[in-house]
């Protein structure tokens, strides 16, 4: 018979969109109706949810609602709970920093959504106090688990692309003003720079960890930034000004002389197959990827297209790709890198995905708002922290 293995976790945030679905439902609660994580050594990880919220009634109902018998308004007891061995944070930017500082003073292992902190300095201070501390830290990279990253990665792997050349990326769609009978499908404070609003906090995050785990590492960054929509109308019903930059447009030299395009906003509306997709070209062969689905052409199917504004256009540019089969099963993103990071944390396997990933991806997002008021490229430096490593 296995053997259960406990393992209490106090999930802060639980009552936002991303921190119910994907981590909750999807991942924690989905684990518990399979059973449990088998860890491959006779023991099956149970996971056992704190659920912490700030609205009472919200998160008393999710409890109840999923079989979860434990919940708190008050963040500061999850932390100190002995029966907690993790904290998890998906709750707003501005204040993850605070409450990871206090988890990690606590001996709690971390685990957290991006970006890690507002700022880069924050960032690597909780680098080094998880290290100093020897407690076990991870931050969420879903992009990588996601079908058709993986099914880009395998693409890389296998050599299909030949000399990499170039990748372009379209990221967003319209988040809606609030001011005409659509309300805002995002919270406010992303728009605030007071409060860790802005995309480029919010996506560059993710664009460093996608160039540098499917590409290489970035050395350099060039963006335009902006804030479209001056004036955006609050939870309440009140308007309010748009502080932080809500479309970046950015460049990003990889090694190995490949250039990056990625356009992030929340202010265009989508002509595409998913909210993000990627174009990367080679010599060998091209591939467009979504979240889920990716389509390549190879060079020998390649179509002779000649510039000739006179006549209709003949080919059928979209017939010339082919679907990248799935061949196997994909297991939900988020759900796989918790099984990951519980692993890590009870058998002790390797989750290379630690804070020191987390504070590259705050360290490309200050550096991109830093190369839009200064208009010019910046080069990116190692990260590096006070015990005396310097990490790429």
């Amino acid at each position: 018979m296995a053997t259960k293995r406990t393992v209490g976790i106090a999930m802060n945030g639980i009552t936002g969109r991303m921190g119910l679905n994907q981590h909750l439902i999807r991942s924690i609660v989905e684990m518990r109706n399979r059973g449990g994580l088998p860890a491959g050594d006779g023991t099956v990880i149970w996971p056992e949810p704190l659920l912490v919220g700030r609205n009472a009634a919200k998160v008393e109902a999710i409890a109840h609602a999923h079989g979860i018998e434990r919940w708190t308004t008050d963040v500061d007891a999850a932390i100190a709970d002995p029966g907690c061995e993790i904290f998890f944070d998906s709750a707003t930017t501005g204040a993850r920093a605070g409450l990871i500082e206090k988890a990690i003073a606590a001996g709690k292992h971390v685990y957290c959504e991006k970006p890690l902190a507002s700022t880069y300095a924050q960032a690597l201070r909780l680098a080094e106090l998880a290290r100093a501390a020897g407690v076990k830290n991870g931050i969420v990279h879903d992009k990588l688990y996601l079908p058709g990253f993986l099914k880009l990665k395998r693409l890389i792997e296998s050599g299909f692309f030949g000399r990499i050349l170039s990748l372009r990326g379209e990221f967003g769609y319209w988040v809606f003003e609030g001011d005409w009978g659509q309300p805002a499908q995002r919270p406010s404070w992303n728009y605030r720079a007071a409060e860790g609003g802005g995309i480029m906090i919010d996506m560059f995050c993710h664009w460093r960890y996608v160039l540098e785990n499917l590409l290489g590492p970035v050395r350099s960054v060039s963006c335009v930034g902006a804030t479209h929509i001056p004036t955006r109308i609050d939870e309440n019903g009140d308007a309010y000004p748009g502080t932080a930059d809500d479309a970046a447009y950015g460049m990003f030299e990889i090694d190995g002389g490949i250039i990056a395009q990625i356009n992030s906003s929340w202010c265009t509306r989508v002509y595409r197959d998913e909210l993000v997709q990627f174009q990367i070209d080679g010599t060998l062969g091209s591939a467009i990827v979504g979240l889920r689905d990716c389509k390549v052409q190879h060079r020998v199917n390649t179509p002779r297209p000649v510039w000739n504004p006179d006549i209709p256009n003949t080919i059928d540019f979209y017939g010339g790709w082919t679907e990248v089969p799935d061949n196997e099963v994909f297991e939900n993103g988020f759900y796989a890198q918790w099984a990951q990071f519980l692993k890590h944390v009870v058998l002790d396997e390797p989750h290379q995905f630690d804070f020191v990933s987390g504070a590259q991806g705050v360290q490309l997002a200050e550096l991109g708002l830093q190369a839009w008021r200064e208009r010019r490229w910046i080069d990116v430096p190692p990260v590096a922290i006070r015990n005396g490593l310097s990490l790429v």
